[in-house]
């Protein structure tokens, strides 16, 4: 019997029972963290995971299914050219409003597809990070000069961050260019204009079911949110008939998805969930039950969400026990935050940038709760810094990372993002006073 391993289970069963022992049961605060925790779970599975993350999945599993290797490789793998590639990556977010959860499906899909580590990474940031909407947000809520330099920041960082993973991982990055090389060119079995406009509403789908609402009640932003179910059922109806006419799903399948859907947006029209879930279920019997390319999308599909969905999950629920949700308080007190962001010191900068990089912040809602802490103290420098590193990262997003680039590349990127955060956050300071 190997006594060492032994004695190390029974070191795990003793602090487990030790933790149970004394669990807080009872006190208020940890009541609280508890369904804080729960209410956080609750929130995120209906505002997120319908919208957000299941149109992100679908659109995953296309990248693997329709999208040549030979395509993700020429723009953004290892060998491809590096200013077009870092380019497409760097500014990314403008089309997608995603926050650091929805992009995951997205990254995994072409980094797994061929692309390189730097424009792969360059890509993960600037998706959540680089967002108009909360760009121009941040602007009219926290003044013109935080929302140029977070638009900046947030372009500059991807940039920089995905060169230095690149650099840092060079080694690798030149295997995998090696092999890339020796790659034949892939056959493509539909011209490039048809997989664009497929992925274009996919897309739209998953931009405009989750258009925010503008601070404003009227202007262009307005406009667009007042129609976006309009618009969304637009890129939906486009997208069945593309999988009609060249995707060769059965027109009869796609009626058989479209009138339910149809009949519920009429019948129940200030719920558009239901329709939205209806269809969602309709478009994975019919792509399951396909042949070809079709059932491949629907089966990649299937193993994104095994794999990222439970640990987005179990993020939001320990991210919610420990932070709690804006207004209510979870394990760390919220008053430790503002107290700990005050000034323009490196520990303000850093522990702004820490804090932000694991708290999970949905679009759009950063702004709000930045406008509270500065309310309550928080010093501009902090402020941009948490501005940097928060809705680009958080712990659910941090625990899928490692399931697709491991331990260590996923350590070095939160580091990154960290590290730079916080020095742009004493810079922006130092200007700003």
């Amino acid at each position: 019997m190997n006594w060492k391993n032994e004695w190390k289970k029974l070191a795990l069963i003793a602090a487990v029972f030790l933790a149970c022992f004394y669990l807080p049961v009872g006190t208020l605060r940890f009541d609280n963290a508890i369904v804080e925790a729960f209410h956080l779970v609750k929130w995120y599975a209906r505002e997120h995971v319908l919208l957000c993350l299941i149109p992100a999945f679908f659109i995953a599993g296309a990248i693997a299914v329709f999208v040549s290797q030979g395509s993700v490789m020429k723009y953004l793998g290892a060998r491809a050219n590096k200013v077009l590639a870092y380019g497409v990556a760097s500014v990314s977010g403008t089309i997608l409003a995603v926050c650091s959860c929805t992009v995951l499906p997205l990254f995994a899909g072409i980094y797994r597809m061929g692309a390189g580590l730097g424009p792969a990474t360059a890509f993960l940031y600037s998706g959540p990070a680089i967002n108009v909407l909360a760009i121009v947000l941040t602007a009219r809520v926290l003044g013109f000069e935080m929302g140029l330099a977070r638009a900046v920041g947030a372009i500059l960082f991807s940039v920089v961050i995905g060169v230095s993973m690149h650099l840092i991982f060079r080694r690798e990055e030149e295997a995998k260019a090696a092999a890339q090389a020796t790659l034949p060119e892939p056959e493509t079995k539909r011209p490039l204009w048809k997989t664009a406009l497929y992925f274009a509403a996919m897309v739209g789908i998953l931009v405009f079911a989750n258009w925010g609402k503008p601070a404003e009640a009227s202007g262009i932003w307005a406009a667009l949110y007042g129609a976006k179910w309009i618009v969304t059922s637009l890129f939906a109806a486009a997208l069945g008939v593309m999988l009609v006419l060249w995707f060769e799903i059965a027109w009869w399948k796609m009626a058989l998805t479209a009138i339910p859907v149809a009949v519920l947006a009429l019948l129940l029209p200030g719920h558009p969930i239901a329709p939205f879930a209806v269809a969602v279920i309709g478009i994975s019997i019919f792509t399951s039950t396909s042949r070809g390319e079709t059932s491949e999308w629907f089966a990649s599909t299937w193993g994104f969400a095994k794999q990222i969905l439970p640990l987005l999950l179990m993020g939001v629920l320990v991210a919610g026990a420990l932070l709690g949700r804006v207004g209510y308080e979870g394990l760390i007190p919220s008053s430790w935050v503002a107290r700990a962001v005050g000034g323009n010191s490196l520990s303000a900068n850093f522990f702004a940038s820490f804090a932000g990089a694991f708290m999970y912040f949905a679009t759009l809602t950063e702004v709000p709760i930045l406008q509270g802490l500065i309310g309550s103290g928080m010093g501009k420098g902090p402020a941009l810094a948490l501005l940097l590193a928060g809705p680009a990262l958080s712990l659910p997003n941090m625990l899928v990372i490692r399931s697709v680039l491991g331990t260590k590349k996923t350590v070095v990127f939160v580091s990154l993002v960290v590290v730079m955060a916080t020095l742009a956050g004493m810079l922006y300071g130092a200007i700003a006073r």
